[in-house]
């Protein structure tokens, strides 16, 4: 297992949610959700320097047939932009199929209502995706994903 904080990213046309892990990629845990549009990658690109991450994991949202419709074109967008505002290969996309889906049910079971679950649901997604990048990468020795370049 590589060493140090990764930072999830779960991409929505409203918001995007962040979730970050502990030095030793053991667990992901919810952070931040940031205002999707103006300013949003600047902001990412601040909380990647504040937690010293090393690797950002963008979540790639494909269909269960693992088709790639108009929101994972949007995500890999982004994702070419944030990389191109960070180190070379800093970036990864990672298949986050059925992650607002988890976290949702777990905010559910966990009582979490309404809109106190509307606000922290992208967050939840964030760190199942990164947690399940983080399982993959234990259970196979290689990096999560695929590694974005970047765009302008």
């Amino acid at each position: 297992m590589r060493h140090g904080v990764r930072l999830g990213v779960d991409v929505g046309s409203v918001r995007v949610g962040v979730a970050r892990c502990d030095p030793g990629g053991i667990l992901a845990s919810p952070l931040e959700t940031v205002k999707s549009g103006k300013g949003d990658i600047d902001r990412l690109v601040e909380l990647v320097g504040e937690h010293e991450a090393v690797e950002v994991v963008v979540g790639l949202p494909t269909s269960l047939s693992g088709r790639e419709g108009p929101a994972a074109e949007s995500a890999r967008r982004f994702a070419g932009r944030l990389a191109g505002r960070l180190p070379e290969g800093a970036v990864r996309l990672y298949d986050e199929r059925l992650t607002t889906v988890t976290a949702e049910a777990g905010l559910r079971a966990g009582g979490v209502r309404g809109q106190a679950r509307r606000r922290v649901v992208d967050q939840a997604a964030a760190a199942v995706l990164l947690q399940a990048a983080l399982d993959g990468e234990r259970l196979t020795g290689r990096p999560p994903g695929e590694i974005v370049r970047g765009s302008s």
